[in-house]
């Protein structure tokens, strides 16, 4: 692995008065240190996945944590074997990801974080419902053993698919425990749930990137590997690179030598 590239994957739920405002001064503060990726600003906050040496991410990630409800941002970090991003881009967007659902505030209220050591022990319960709050795409090269795959092409039909299935889906379980890539999917999901009514919610901290990272293989209840949106694609345990390439055409991730399914079926 070519030593001095790292990925940092952050978020921070925090208001920004005039996101557009920010775009400018922090596309500079990533040009100037030749960091690549994406970042995602709106009223709600930022989230993004960039790249590049560990100093050039230190002074951009300074300039990210001065600004408003900052100081505090998640960063979990990993490594690359050669730079996993084309170029540099600061979007602004109506929401920093994307459910639909105005009112769902993750400032107000979230459902409870659990550490990786903790997680098995809370989804080997049978009395606790496990939702993988990922896009179909994802769930298909990995998961958690025994984790409900709500089947969605996008994080924006989540909330009809509980809303549709929500009777049968809470039969039976005393809490629901949630999971994503990074933890931040999971900070909108669990406020949902909140605001729909079920009390007991749990998210796993850091998201799977963080339980990879943390909890050894051989204790580990993740079964395949985890997609990411950057050139790596997937990463395995130890957040080492995974075997899946992505479909040029429509980006979905598949086994290396593999035909899309899809495009070539």
């Amino acid at each position: 692995m070519a030593p001095g590239v790292t990925v940092a994957a952050l978020y921070k739920f925090t208001p920004f008065k005039d996101p557009a405002a920010l775009r400018e001064p922090l596309l500079a503060a990533c040009e100037a240190t030749g960091v690549n990726g994406t970042l995602l600003l709106a009223r709600e906050g930022i989230n993004g996945t960039i790249a590049g040496t560990d100093n050039a991410l230190a002074a951009v990630l300074g300039t990210i944590r001065a600004l408003p409800g900052c100081a505090d941002l998640d960063v979990k970090f990993s490594h690359a074997p050669a730079m996993p991003f084309g170029r540099m881009k600061v979007r602004v967007k109506r929401e920093i990801v994307t459910m639909g659902e105005p009112d769902i505030d993750p400032t107000l209220a979230v459902g409870q974080y659990v550490d990786p050591h903790d997680w098995n022990a809370l989804i080997a319960d049978p009395e606790t419902l496990v939702i993988d709050t990922r896009n179909d795409y994802e769930v298909a090269i990995g998961s958690f053993a025994g984790a409900l795959d709500p089947a969605t092409p996008s994080f924006r039909d989540f909330p009809a698919w509980f809303r549709a299935h929500r009777e049968e889906l809470l039969e039976g379980k005393k809490r629901v425990a949630m999971f994503c890539t990074g933890g931040i999917r999971c900070e909108k999901s669990t406020s949902f749930l909140r605001s729909e009514g079920v009390e007991e919610v749990y998210h796993l901290k850091g998201g799977i990137l963080k339980y990879l990272e943390q909890v050894p293989e051989e204790q580990s209840l993740w079964q395949g590997e985890c997609f990411v949106f950057d050139e790596r694609v997937s990463l395995r345990h130890g957040l080492e690179p995974g075997t899946h390439t992505r479909c040029q055409p429509c980006g979905r991730p598949l086994p290396m030598g593999e035909a899309c399914p899809v495009c070539e079926g």
